[in-house]
């Protein structure tokens, strides 16, 4: 007797459902990724408790009959590939034909289209066929979700908060609306404006609709090519960071993907202009030959294989480094203007403000006047890209400036004809040492000096043999080191680079991290060693300098590669600049000089 037996086609689906529509944000995507391949300009996205009692997604593309109205909703039925060869040229964001049989299956659909004269409305209900008659001649298609999840009762119980789905929701529509910033993208919620773009094609004013005004203008654009890819999109200056790496959109022939050696790179790129655990917000938008990568890895088509990854890799690195190190990167004190009330009323939206953030999603409903969310057409929000650009390899990034004292023994007070400077000396004289330690352990002819009192170094087992392993580490930088008994090592020269002061401190610190080093990378080693080093031999705060110490230490830092940001990211330097701080005193409109 035969046990192997063909599994129901409704069941098929439901298993389906289980890959393709993991919460309501799946079903956005997919619903929303077809309207985009039908040709839409405009596509409205409703929602009822953030999806989860309905999703409605209008669109103004081709539409469909009714013999294809009816056959979308069977499995592996799609308009976008014929045969095999298809699959390695995709131009289209779908293709597998899985989507709508799996959304059908596990929720209540109801589907109004026309590509012609005469509409098509088809009813579904938990993947059975329930009506299909005439509708309504508007050309588009009209999809309503409802009660999603509603015969897997094991899916329906794990949704998250309505906050947590919204806020998946929105995120996913922020990033389709980068993607293509030519469509015109509504998101509403319980008829609350979440996301509202104008369709003109202008990235820059999709990333204003998204991150705001304060964010939109401290983003600089970038662009570049190769062999094989072409990539233009826009990154954010070093001082504009954010916790996750959410924010680094990359987008490749209209499709946003994941993939995690591309925001490496990136996040690589700010190395030291940033902290390590903050990440910049970029969009980068890859145009490639679409048989160089492959989407087809996951049902969910975010997942991406790059066949040339070495070639893209170099040319985004090579691009946002090209960017944040030819410009004067010291943070400006911007202070807001204040709004003078004005007794003609300007039309008020509602408008709900997703806070993504935070461990914990949450909503936040403001009232936003609409100029606030039109740009104007001549506003140049980007006119800071050229205005702090070095042009001349020779001048030195960071403006002269001249100390005038210090206060709580932290912080530098410095001018010049364009305002006041506040200097961190620590990290000031981070960045120096840093700078420094790097030049000398690149340098193979380093030279030692012996010491009078060698050092011991006792380990445990473990650590004596990871040690080692990687002796020829502590050699190449010019230390003398032998082993003296049972795990233990002596320590007889050390390069002239080390400082002396607290010198068995150092050394430790140093094999400590050759122990603790998982995937060993000489790169990395030389990093870490530099960045330790700066930090253990950084002026402390409540120092005392005098005048002479203070200009000494400016023009070392004016003679940084980077003298914006101490290896850990943090800013030297602060800006306020002469109106700001006319501002601050309330002089602003009057004659500085009484």
């Amino acid at each position: 007797m035969s046990i192997i037996k063909v599994m129901d086609e409704l069941l098929a689906n439901k298993i389906a459902a289980g890959e393709v529509v993991e919460r309501c944000a799946s079903v956005v995507k997919e619903l929303v990724e077809n309207s985009i391949d039908a040709g839409s300009t405009e596509i409205k996205v409703i929602l009822e408790d953030s999806g989860t009692r309905k999703i409605e997604v209008i669109d103004n593309g081709k539409g469909m009959d009714e013999k294809d109205a009816v056959l979308a909703f069977s499995r592996h039925a799609t308009s976008k590939i014929d045969d095999e060869d298809d699959l390695y040229r995709l131009q289209t964001l779908g293709f597998r034909g899985e989507a709508l049989a799996s959304i059908a299956a596990v929720s209540k659909v109801e589907l109004k289209t026309c590509a012609e004269d005469i509409g098509t409305l088809v009813v579904i209900d938990g993947g059975k066929i329930k009506e299909v008659s005439k509708g309504d001649a508007r050309k588009g298609t009209a999809i309503r979700v409802s009660e999603l999840f509603f015969n897997t009762p094991a899916r329906l119980k794990h949704m998250k908060s309505l906050y947590t789905e919204l806020a998946s929701i929105t995120d996913y529509m922020n990033k389709l609306a980068l993607s293509h910033p030519d469509i015109r993208f509504i998101l509403m919620n319980n008829d609350n404006l979440i996301l509202r773009t104008d369709g003109s094609g202008n990235l820059l004013k999709v990333i204003q609709s998204i991150y705001g005004n304060d964010v939109t203008r401290k983003m600089i654009p970038v662009s570049g090519e190769n062999e094989d890819y072409e990539i233009h999109g826009y990154i954010s200056l070093p001082e504009v960071h954010r916790s996750s790496r959410n924010n680094m959109v990359t987008i490749v022939n209209g499709r946003v993907v994941r993939n995690l050696e591309i925001n490496r790179a990136i996040n690589d790129a700010y190395h030291s202009y940033k902290p390590d655990n903050r990440y910049p917000i970029t969009v980068f938008n890859i145009t490639v030959d679409p048989s160089v990568i492959d989407v087809n890895i996951h049902p969910t088509k975010m997942d991406i294989k790059f066949s040339k990854m070495d070639t893209l890799i170099d040319l985004i690195s090579e691009m946002v480094i090209s960017k944040i190190s030819d410009r004067e990167l010291i943070p400006k004190a911007f202070l807001k203007e204040e709004k003078e009330e004005t007794e003609e009323k300007k039309p008020i939206y509602t408008q709900q403000v997703i806070k993504l953030d935070t461990k914990e999603s949450k909503i936040e409903e403001v009232e936003i006047l609409d100029e606030e969310i039109i740009i104007n057409d001549e506003l140049s929000l980007v006119s800071e890209d050229e205005e702090y650009k070095v042009d001349n390899k020779e001048e030195k990034l960071m403006p002269e400036m001249y100390p005038t004292g210090l206060v709580h023994g932290t912080y530098i007070v410095l001018e010049n004809e364009n305002g006041m400077y506040l200097m961190d000396l620590h990290a000031a004289k981070e960045r120096c040492n840093y700078e420094r330690f790097k030049e000398a352990m690149g340098k193979p002819n380093i030279a030692s000096t012996s010491m009078l009192f060698p050092i011991t170094i006792e380990l445990t087992n473990n650590e004596y043999i990871i040690l080692k392993e990687h002796l020829d580490l502590l050699t190449d930088l010019k230390f003398k080191v032998e082993e003296f008994g049972i795990n233990s090592i002596i320590v007889k020269e050390h390069p002239t680079w080390l400082p002396t002061n607290n010198l068995e401190d150092s050394i430790r610190t140093i094999i400590n991290i050759i122990i603790k080093e998982k995937e060993f990378s000489i790169e990395k080693f030389n990093e870490k060693v530099a960045t330790m080093m700066s930090c253990k031999h950084a002026v402390r705060a409540n120092t005392h300098l005098t005048m002479e110490d203070m200009q000494a230490l400016v023009e070392d830092l004016r003679n940084c590669k980077n003298p914006f940001n101490c290896p850990h990211g943090r800013p030297t330097t602060v800006f306020y600049s002469n109106y700001d701080l006319e501002k601050l005193f309330k002089r602003s409109g009057f004659d500085t000089k009484k």
